[in-house]
């Protein structure tokens, strides 16, 4: 069994004395590990890093084997471990990519969107929103997806103001009445009409957290979210990151 694709590391663990397993995150065969023989040397460790771009080529004798890489480098975005707040941007979307993707389950949409967030990243961009709008992509990957087209309780497509933290689904004011309270504010970042109490980046990612939360973590992996999205979701918060 033999495959050769492009992918970026995602996660990496000693493996015996002088290998290393990596968990690699590419467009055609989704979370794959495998094995990097000699992988804990100087030289191939650089190679390894999380955020790394690499050009693959995965051999086992069996397709369910955990098999072996060869690797090249392709990009190393060693700009990501230059500032604190972009280092745990990419802490924060490794953590969550090897959290919830099964392995060798291809999500291509994802993928691409995850390569031009990191690219956004490593540039020194303004990528917070981008970063919102990926974990909402998190979501509708694995089945949780928030649907803000149009009002829950009265149809309208105006006046968006809230989403019920039950069904994901977008709520206007007029259709909110006496609940609105018990309802997540909807910041104009995510195309809310901006008439009620929400303020941006820290609504929205409040929003896409109590889904990642009690629906995603809660029902499908059955343990709580990676700390390291939380160390992320402070740091924006406290303006130490670019936020808009």
């Amino acid at each position: 069994m033999e495959w050769q694709a492009e992918g970026t590391v995602i996660g990496r663990r000693l493996h015996g004395e002088t290998a290393v397993i990596i968990d690699v995150l590419t467009l055609e065969h989704g979370r794959h590990a495998g094995v990097v023989p000699g992988g804990t040397s100087q030289r191939r460790g650089a190679l390894l890093q999380p955020g790394a771009r690499l050009d693959l080529r995965w051999r086992a004798r069996q397709a369910d084997q955990l098999g072996t890489f060869a690797v090249e480098p392709l990009r190393l975005r060693s700009g990501l471990m230059a500032d604190p707040t972009a280092l745990a941007g990419l802490n924060a979307i490794c953590a969550l990519l090897l959290f919830v993707l099964p392995e060798r389950d291809p999500h291509p949409q994802l993928a691409t969107r995850t390569e031009a967030l990191l690219d956004l990243i490593e540039a020194g961009g303004d990528w917070s929103a981008l970063y919102l709008q990926w974990e909402m992509s998190l979501l509708d990957e694995m089945g949780f997806g928030l649907d803000l087209s149009a009002c829950a309780v009265t149809g309208a497509r105006e006046g968006l103001a809230y989403v019920s933290p039950r069904s994901g689904r977008a709520v206007s004011r007029a259709g909110a009445g006496e609940w609105a309270d018990r309802l997540l504010p909807l910041p104009g970042l995510m195309g809310g009409a901006g008439d009620n109490r929400a303020q941006g980046l820290a609504e929205g990612l409040a929003i896409t957290g109590h889904f990642l939360e009690h629906r995603l973590a809660a029902e499908l992996v059955g343990r709580h979210l990676p700390a390291a999205r939380a160390r992320l979701v402070r740091r924006l918060e406290a303006g130490r990151g670019r936020t808009p």
